[in-house]
């Protein structure tokens, strides 16, 4: 069921299997980064509308060839699923964020 409070999208880009996933609550926010002001949108163009299970989610990290993931919760599914280190995710505008890069050969 994907009642976990996450959204995901996937995108296909050459070779790339893309994901991009955040808490649902995020969709929309502007997120401080950096010095002046300067904000990010969480652009459901980006991260999905879609809402999915931590199934679903794990799934999809096990075939991405880059994952960017934003959110208590998203950060919580893939650190017991064993793609994210605890404590090596960083912040953006004070969200837990990680991104992940599979160089597979």
């Amino acid at each position: 069921m994907a009642e976990d409070g996450l959204v995901m999208r996937i995108h296909r880009v050459r070779s790339e299997f893309v994901v991009a996933a955040c808490d649902a609550e995020l969709l929309g926010r502007d997120l401080p980064v950096g010095e002046a002001g300067k904000t990010v949108r969480i652009s459901p163009q980006f991260y999905g509308e879609r809402r999915v299970s931590s199934e679903e989610l794990l799934w999809a990290l096990q075939r991405a060839t880059i994952a960017n993931l934003l959110g208590t919760r998203v950060l919580e599914i893939a650190q017991q699923g064993g793609f994210v280190a605890p404590g090596s995710a960083g912040t953006l505008g004070g969200v837990p964020h990680a991104e992940i890069f599979s160089l597979l050969g």
